[in-house]
């Protein structure tokens, strides 16, 4: 059945569901690290935000979403880089992941930072037994869900008053992208992102607004700290031939002014999206 503008939404949650697939078995043709339970388990450490920093516009739009008191189910909470702030502006947040790791630092960062109001539950989204909260909350997490259709539904049918999203035009794996063609000597399939993600609410029905800002360039400060973030995306071991390959390609990268290696050339407009559940 289409929408009101024409669009068919299982056409376009199709689409997104072989995009996820591709960039899946690609991975998995090209890997030389086993899958690992939890993938974020080597860099989660790397989430740890300040939940008071100022200098990010999209999280300014977010803490103006909060009605002191209301609760915020943050699904895919991370290392809580939002749930964090969205709690010091006053919401009771229930922060839900898969990840072991990735819930430890959050646990950590709540303490390091004094932030009270934080529960956490460690399961994968969909959830069975997590009640609704007046607001829904996504960040960076609907790229690679393949069966986005009965996502969306569980995370609307879980709001009482708003959904909300952060996503960017381009998935935040990406800024690997340009390794691969010299690691791997293909082009890597791409991720859905804010553009289909926008599309597929039209296709819903949802009638949305739309904050847009951008993330700066992906820079790293050092060899070892943008390794890291590649040999994660890229599926690779230290010390292998693909590895030789991968370092010869990031001596050959860009450099900001202040020494910072550059792996995107630019900024990546980036969606605060608000819809009525």
């Amino acid at each position: 059945m289409t929408g009101p503008l024409g669009l068919d939404p299982s056409e376009l949650q199709d689409a997104w569901a072989q995009r996820v697939r591709r960039n899946r078995e690609q991975a998995n043709r090209f890997r030389d690290v086993p899958e690992r339970p939890d993938f974020y388990a080597p860099v989660a450490g790397g989430f740890k935000s300040d939940p008071r920093r100022t200098d990010e516009p999209a999280l300014d739009v977010l803490r103006s979403l909060v009605v002191p008191g209301e609760s915020w189910l943050d699904i895919g909470a991370g290392g809580g880089r939002y749930a964090l702030p969205l709690a010091l502006a006053g919401a009771r947040v229930t922060a839900l992941d898969p990840s072991t790791a990735m819930l430890s630092v959050l646990r950590e960062a709540a303490v390091e930072y004094g932030v009270t109001g934080v529960e956490t539950v460690q399961q994968r989204w969909p959830a069975e037994g997590v009640p609704p909260a007046d607001v829904a909350f996504i960040a960076h997490v609907s790229y690679d869900i393949e069966d986005i259709g009965p996502f969306l539904d569980a995370m609307e049918s879980h709001a009482r008053r708003l959904c909300v999203a952060v996503l960017l035009a381009r998935a935040p794996a990406s800024a690997a992208e340009p390794f691969w063609p010299p690691v791997h000597g293909v082009e890597r399939d791409p991720l859905p992102a804010l553009p289909e993600f926008l599309a597929l609410l039209l296709a819903r029905g949802k009638v949305f607004g739309v904050w847009l800002g951008e993330r700066p360039a992906a820079a790293y400060p050092s060899p070892d700290a943008a390794l890291g973030f590649l040999r994660q995306q890229l599926f690779i071991e230290p010390g292998g031939e693909k590895d030789a390959r991968l370092i010869a390609a990031l001596d050959r990268a860009p450099r900001t002014a202040d020494g910072r290696i550059q792996l995107t050339a630019e900024p990546t407009p980036l969606g605060v999206v608000t819809w009525k559940p």
